[in-house]
């Protein structure tokens, strides 16, 4: 299903851009889903940067990744989330109705595209195990090798709290993105992970290695604590996305 047209006094988009976005949006989803990766809540958000006009993008208008089938909420079966907006990088919702909560996710998303320019799609999700060492406000070390891989070299730093939505909160996811320019994900204390990838496959990918990393860091913990990686292997060049 195509989003509706833009009214009269929107940016006029490419709706088939729109849409491709919103279907790239839609697998990242599905891969969190199957993998497991995500809270049994469903909570999260996620944007995709529009190709053919990189100061917009298309994303999901509510807190939570999956719906109850046919719309109700007694159902046990759970859809993904299609519903979507396009916003600009100020924030501004030009195309779509927004939900509820559109508007305290928006910020969170489109000030990290402002700070990075390569980045072409964010993910926040409660990762259970990546939440974990949010909510100790401890980095995650980057010592599992599919890390590396997918383009995360360095530790997994923490974002100061904020209370949710609020500038001080935005403030903080950008300003640790800035002081490690290294990193495509920070932990937000004492609430979730935020994944910054080249594409929404590239980030659910990356959202996938760090749950992974945490679940594996915490098991070693009880054999002596995760070994270094060698200092080459940081600087190899992750895999193409």
């Amino acid at each position: 299903m195509s989003v509706e047209q833009p009214s009269p006094g929107d940016t006029t988009f490419d709706l088939t851009d729109v849409d491709r976005a919103r279907a790239d949006l839609v697998r990242a989803v599905r891969t969190l889903f199957a993998a497991g990766v995500m809270s049994h809540s469903g909570h999260g958000n996620i944007s995709v940067r529009l190709a053919a006009s990189p100061e917009h993008v298309v994303l999901n208008r509510g807190d939570l990744l999956v719906t109850p089938a046919a719309g109700d909420p007694t159902a046990g079966q759970r859809v993904i989330s299609s519903d979507v907006v396009v916003v600009d990088l100020d924030g501004r919702v030009v195309l779509g109705e927004p939900g509820r909560f559109t508007a305290g996710i928006t910020r969170m998303h489109t000030e990290v595209y402002r700070l990075r320019p390569d980045v072409g799609a964010i993910i926040h999700t409660h990762s259970p195990q990546a939440t974990g060492y949010a909510i100790a406000a401890t980095p995650l070390p980057a010592r599992y090798e599919a890390l590396i891989v997918h383009g995360q070299p360095v530790d997994v730093p923490v974002a100061p709290w904020g209370p949710r939505g609020s500038a001080e909160a935005v403030q903080g996811i950008v300003d640790t993105f800035a002081r490690h320019p290294r990193t495509q994900a920070v932990l937000l204390a004492n609430h979730g992970l935020l994944v910054a990838g080249t594409d929404a496959g590239h980030a659910a990918r990356l959202v996938v290695a760090i749950e992974e990393a945490a679940v594996s860091t915490l098991a070693s913990t009880a054999l002596g604590g995760p070994a270094d990686l060698p200092a080459a292997a940081r600087h190899e060049k992750p895999l193409a996305f």
